[in-house]
């Protein structure tokens, strides 16, 4: 395994520090002993997250605002209205044919 990878989702490549084969990693990752207690000077891997969370960024990115115009709320609000009043006339539209409940 070479000592850069790409990170799944992200273009960038991280450098990753490691110049063993997969076979070794796999295998130092089985010999980890998970109920051993964490040493007083461990520190959290930020090589994939932006800092702001716990979680890396490929796995939960940040939350990002969208603003929408009028027009895409019109045409969502109107397509729920569509679907909320077909249920109340009890009918049923789940498999895309109007049919009876």
């Amino acid at each position: 395994m070479s000592d850069q990878y790409r990170a799944s989702g992200d273009d960038a490549i991280v450098d990753a520090g490691w110049d063993g084969s997969d076979e070794e990693l796999a295998e130092l990752a089985m010999s980890f002993d998970s109920s051993a207690p964490l040493s007083p000077e461990a520190q959290p891997c930020t090589a994939f997250s932006s800092g702001t969370s716990v979680l890396p960024d490929w796995y939960m990115p940040a939350v990002m605002a969208a603003s929408h115009r009028r027009s895409t709320r019109v045409i969502v609000a109107s397509i729920i209205a569509g679907f909320v009043v077909i249920n109340a006339c009890g009918l049923c539209i789940t498999s895309g044919f109007l049919s009876w409940a």
